[in-house]
């Protein structure tokens, strides 16, 4: 019995001396002020935060244009196919030319027809002019002999007789002089008159060797073949569609955009353009067109958009994208980060309630409730009242953060808009090195806006 209660006495006494010889502990202050938590300060300014609305629509060449029949007949051949790409003037079908060539014969024979006729009537000018030559000389000699005669017959050397056969003769040389004048000018009108009509045949035959040509089917411009309507064989009327062909110089998209956003846009305003067809690449266009008219039934106004395509990568019928940048009043921003340091407690505050109702949810007899169900609108650090989106942040009042609602609006470049809750100049804490609460006291860091 004596044996087994050593070892008892014995820790007894070691307890004793242990607690003896502890050193007596200081006393505490009964208050601490809290230290000053370091933060980043930035002041509230107005910022053009534009939105990026991205719009869908499809590839289309900047212009299409048509490959008509400019002349009746039957097509021979096609050289082309859908897809091919052409060049301004090449050769890409031939109609029967036949019939036009005969018409074409038929009036450089009508030609050579009114150039003889041009031809037969200058030589009867010349005949005449040569009568005439004849008819003045055998005037001025029957002049000078009247005269002679006349003088003769007055100093009673020559009869009166005479003389007055002399002036008769005369007289008559001067009528036929005036006749061939007269046949002259007649024939000098009808020479005016074939060639004028030797000029309208030529017309004739110009516009015949035209529709000559055009039984070539040649290509407007440089382009691709979007679609062949007619076939080899086909009978065609002038006017009738052969192909149709597209120039991918550039392209477009036309886009319907809301009535609502279309006076954020303005022509050559520009824009970014991805493709379906090239993942990860970005293409730079402008606006190129904006609608005077709305679609009656969905109010959409239609935009076209270009954008450059010198090597042709870009074809016809491919899925595009859109994004234009709607510009928009400046207005109050803050960086986003300061949402997060607003937030940041109510965060966490979720997260134990979530592990509360999770250690909850292993006894079945004990169902979470409501607010651990669905985190309250106070637990989130940005949430949504009334249709507007809510958010908390702390702005600096001298040497304190003050918690602060404010309702946010666009966020873009890592920047976010205030609607309401802050008005330019405010000091708002965008970083913080520790977690604040309403009031804590803080230390502006070296980088803040002063």
């Amino acid at each position: 019995m004596i044996k087994r209660s050593l070892p008892l006495l014995a820790l007894l006494a070691l307890a004793n001396v242990g607690c003896g010889s502890s050193p007596a502990q200081s006393p505490r202050p009964e208050s601490q002020s809290p230290a000053a938590i370091p933060v980043d300060v930035v002041t509230a300014r107005p910022k053009n935060l534009g939105v990026a609305t991205t719009y869908t629509g499809t590839t289309a060449p900047i212009r299409e244009f048509a490959v008509r029949s400019r002349a009746e007949g039957r097509l021979l051949s096609l050289n082309v196919d859908v897809g091919d790409r052409v060049r301004a003037g090449q050769v890409l079908g031939e109609l029967d030319d036949g019939l036009i060539r005969a018409t074409v014969l038929e009036a450089q024979a009508q030609v050579a027809a009114r150039e003889a006729e041009v031809d037969q009537t200058r030589a009867t000018v010349e005949n005449l002019r040569a009568q005439m030559e004849q008819s003045r000389v055998r005037l001025r000699q029957s002049q000078l002999d009247a005269n002679r005669l006349t003088r003769l017959a007055q100093e009673g050397a020559g009869t009166q007789r005479a003389a007055e056969l002399a002036r008769t003769d005369a007289q008559a040389a001067a009528q036929a002089v005036r006749a061939i004048e007269q046949q002259m000018r007649s024939q000098e009108q009808a020479i005016a008159a074939a060639r004028q009509r030797v000029n309208a045949q030529d017309a004739l035959l110009i516009q015949e060797q035209e529709r000559l040509s055009f039984t070539q089917l040649t290509a407007p411009g440089d382009g691709i073949v979007l679609s062949k309507t007619s076939d080899p064989g086909s009978t065609l009327f002038a006017g009738n569609e052969v192909l149709k062909l597209g120039d991918f110089s550039a392209v477009k998209v036309v886009v319907p955009v809301s009535e609502l956003e279309i006076g954020t846009l303005r022509v050559n305003q520009p824009v970014g353009i991805t493709l379906d067809a090239f993942p990860g690449e970005t293409f730079r266009g402008r606006i190129q067109r904006i609608s005077a008219a709305a679609d009656p039934v969905s109010r959409l106004i239609p935009v076209e958009v270009t954008l450059p395509n010198p090597v042709g990568k870009i074809g016809s019928g491919k899925f595009a994208r859109v994004q234009f940048q709607l510009a928009q009043a400046p207005r109050i921003a803050i960086p986003v980060s300061a949402l997060e340091v607003g937030g940041r407690r109510r965060r966490r505050q979720g997260s134990e309630a979530a592990a509360t109702a999770k250690e909850r949810s292993g006894n079945p007899s004990v169902a979470p409730s409501a607010s651990q169900r669905t985190p309250n609108r106070r637990q989130q650090g940005q949430n949504m009242e009334g249709g507007e989106r809510k958010g908390q942040i702390f702005v600096v009042e001298g040497t304190l953060a003050t918690r602060r609602e404010v309702t946010l609006g666009n966020e873009s470049d890592g920047f976010v808009e205030v609607r309401s809750g802050l008005k330019p100049g405010d000091r708002v804490v965008a970083r913080s090195g520790g977690p604040l609460e309403n009031g804590s006291p803080i230390r502006p860091s070296m980088v803040s806006e002063q």
